[in-house]
């Protein structure tokens, strides 16, 4: 893995490299608008939720989807954080 940064309209984004796809620092790119608030309440969110658990069926192969039903029961309640 390896990661490097590029400037985006003067602010900085992480970008890791993992053999040959590229990720994006989402917690980089929400900086831009003042607050990391905004990814926690879009994690909340249980479409969120339900595409980033397809994105790991096609993308991941460890994925635990037993697992995953967990976090994805628990989308959208106020008691539900998740962490960057």
């Amino acid at each position: 893995m390896k990661h490097r940064i590029i400037n985006v309209q003067g602010n900085e984004i992480t970008v890791i490299k993992t053999y040959d796809t590229d990720y994006i620092s989402l917690t980089d790119m929400v900086r831009k608008f003042g607050s990391e608030t905004i990814l926690y309440n879009w994690l909340r969110n249980r479409n969120t939720i339900e595409f980033l658990g397809i994105w790991e069926q096609i993308n991941n192969p460890g994925f635990n989807p037993v697992e995953f039903e967990r976090f994805k029961n628990e989308a959208g309640l106020k008691s539900s954080t998740a962490s960057l």
